[in-house]
């Protein structure tokens, strides 16, 4: 380390020497013996001792706690000692007295999975520890030194922490300059690592960012600057992961895993699926179902609302008009809509089996037939002027025309010729 020596030798007092005592305690801290760092800094080694070990009272001068570290760079004077009582540390953290043992063992060559049984701890403890608190030499050479070790632990201990955006005020006056740009997170970070790739204290990732806007009590980035985020948003809206969901429905559902196979390859008429597509501001909506072989569609009209009770009764009664062999099941998504699914089942026989989550794939002919329905009833308008018979007929012209996937017969005709099929 380059450290310029004062050229004024006279006695300066302890508060003037403030520079020489932080770079002495990060010389010794990292791993420089304690003469080679009062030559460095230029200080007597009684000094260095007094500031390293502290001192008892002696005629007019006061006893003097040893100077230890309270951040990375910082150092002032702490009445505390620098390890803590050994009693009052959770047993998860290790003592100083297992650092010692580490220490010892290492010279001895003993592996860490030894080590690590010695002490009743996990490998990856020990070995954790090792990286974390070694002391590296500039050749690239290693050694444990316990003591050292033990003191890095319990500085790095408190909580909360600054974060880095908080510890540097370079980073933190780039990412705010460009926050104000309207730049996302993910920008600054990859333009980061592109204008300083060779200082990795100005290399953040983007949730970093995203921590420093909203984390309360960190004040690293003014709360101001969500307002330039895409979302805007001034409190960050949780993912929710389908896993943790509440339970939605007061009956549980079957999902698509257990649906017959007869209704995964089509070949067999009566499974149906179905969905709701929602006019503006979700105040109206229209039920469709579409059989998945032959792709027919019914329109199911809503004129009492969308909601479960609804759902369910007008359900009952346009199924109930089917005969007995197309009745064989419905798959629809989890929209609350079919929270009333068992008593639809129960009135019309007909087992209701449920999507997975954010997988609209699995009702893919329901999904590609609302995207034609979109032509007649267009995103953002009202579907509540639409009466049932004027449903029947959009339905109708649907159903008559021509299917590629069908060898370009209709809906109409292929639903006529498996009818004609069961009847005889």
């Amino acid at each position: 380390m380059d450290f310029e020596v004062r050229a004024d030798r006279r006695p300066q007092g302890p508060k003037k020497l403030s520079r020489e005592r932080e770079t002495y305690l990060l010389l010794v801290d990292q791993g420089t013996t304690h003469l080679d760092a009062c030559r460095i800094v230029g200080i007597n080694d009684r000094t260095g001792r007094r500031w390293r070990n502290g001192r008892q009272a002696s005629g007019k001068n006061k006893a003097a706690p040893p100077l230890v570290a309270t951040g990375p760079w910082r150092y002032t004077e702490d009445p505390e000692p620098a390890t803590a009582p050994e009693d009052d540390a959770p047993s998860r953290y290790l003592c100083e007295a297992d650092r010692i043992h580490i220490a010892d063992r290492l010279r001895e060559k003993a592996s860490v999975r030894t080590i690590a049984a010695e002490l009743g701890r996990s490998p990856s403890t020990i070995s954790r520890e090792i990286r974390r608190n070694r002391t590296v030499l500039p050749s690239g050479q290693w050694y444990y030194r316990p003591h050292a070790a033990h003191r890095r632990a319990i500085r790095r201990r408190p909580r909360p922490k600054v974060g880095k955006i908080g510890q540097n005020p370079e980073l933190r006056d780039f990412v705010q300059h460009h926050l104000a740009l309207r730049w996302s997170p993910e920008q600054i970070c990859h333009v980061l690592r592109r204008r300083f790739p060779d200082r990795p204290e100005m290399h953040v990732v983007h949730e970093t960012i995203y921590q420093a806007l909203y984390v309360q009590g960190r004040g690293e980035l003014k709360r101001e600057l969500t307002r330039a985020l895409r979302t805007g948003r001034a409190v960050r809206q949780p993912h929710r992961h389908s896993a943790r969901r509440r339970k939605r429905f007061p009956h549980p559902m079957v999902m698509i895993s257990e649906r017959p196979a007869e209704a995964a390859d089509r070949a067999v008429p009566g499974h149906w699926e179905g969905d709701l597509i929602v006019g503006s501001s979700s105040r109206s909506a229209i039920a469709t179902l579409v059989e998945r072989s032959t792709r027919y569609l019914m329109l199911v009209h809503l004129p009492n609302g969308h909601g479960a009770a609804a759902v369910r009764k007008a359900l009952v009664d346009t199924v109930q008009t089917l005969p007995p062999h197309l009745k064989r099941s419905l798959t629809w998504d989890q929209g609350p809509e079919m929270a009333a699914h068992h008593a639809f089942s129960v009135a019309t026989d007909v087992p209701v089996y449920f999507c997975d989550p954010a997988s609209p794939w699995q009702r893919g002919s329901n999904e590609n037939t609302n995207g034609l329905l979109r032509q007649y009833f267009p995103k953002g308008s009202s579907l509540s002027g639409h009466t049932r018979d004027h449903l029947d007929a959009v339905a109708a012209e649907l159903n008559s025309r021509p299917r590629k996937t069908l060898g370009w017969e209709t809906p109409a005709e292929r639903l006529s010729k498996l009818l004609a099929t069961t009847r005889q």
